[in-house]
């Protein structure tokens, strides 16, 4: 683009840090785009003679395909950056890099923050829907809601429960499957979600980390019964 009537040159914008003192990405050549889109296929390819059953491709949290996503990181001036379409080309490169290595009989997840949790000029719960249509297109079997992580400034009312209206709205508005995550802790806080249809999945992380059991807890406050190996009925 050359000068304008002033005589300005226009400058590219720059890429973004995190936040103050953080280190300033630089921008990835289309061809160093291309060899990351191979990586993740690779990546897939390595699961799947490990034994793998189900695999998630990580869009969230700030990580590199979150950045293409937003507005708020992706400062780009080419056909990865700038309109939705080109914002989402990375993560669906990589969706069907993946998808075509990895079998169709084994579910392929999403993970995607479904908010920069910004007033203006970030990825947003509508961006979340239409995307969540593209990547159904694209061959993903179930979108893992969670949101924020990719602007340091955000302000996020962290509680119990906090995404799941994200995962609700997703669920409500197409039909790709859904997990809900964030601050899901017991077991009837998770059955709620299951049984007032706000998702289909529940999927926990810490939780997990300081109750190994917690499957098994679970079935039993809600009169399940869960069948487990052997050795394990003397471990609670």
């Amino acid at each position: 683009v050359g000068p304008d009537a002033h005589g300005w040159q226009p400058v590219a914008p720059s890429p973004v840090a995190f936040a103050d003192g953080h280190p300033v990405p630089s921008e990835l050549t289309v061809a160093e785009i291309q060899e990351i889109v191979g990586q993740f296929a690779d990546a897939a390819r390595r699961a799947l003679a490990a034994g793998f059953e189900v695999a998630e491709i990580h869009g969230a949290h700030g990580y590199l395909i979150n950045e293409f996503l937003s507005p708020y990181s992706n400062h780009r001036t080419d056909e990865y950056g700038g309109s939705y379409e080109n914002r989402t080309r990375f993560a669906l490169q990589v969706v069907d890099a993946v998808r075509e290595v990895w079998p169709h009989d084994k579910p392929l997840l999403f993970r995607i923050s479904a908010t920069d949790w910004l007033e203006e000029d970030g990825w947003t719960a509508d961006d979340t829907v239409r995307f969540a249509a593209d990547l159904q297109a694209h061959g993903i079997d179930l979108l893992d809601v969670s949101t924020g992580g990719n602007a340091s400034a955000a302000r996020i009312p962290v509680g119990p429960g906090y995404q799941v209206p994200f995962a609700a709205r997703v669920k409500a508005e197409t039909s790709l499957p859904v997990a809900a995550v964030g601050l899901i802790t017991d077991a009837e806080q998770a059955e709620k979600i299951i049984a007032n249809g706000e998702a289909d999945a529940v999927l926990l992380g810490r939780e997990l980390l300081r109750s190994p059991s917690w499957a098994r807890h679970a079935a039993r406050e809600l009169g399940g019964d869960v069948h487990v190996p052997d050795q394990y009925h003397r471990s609670v």
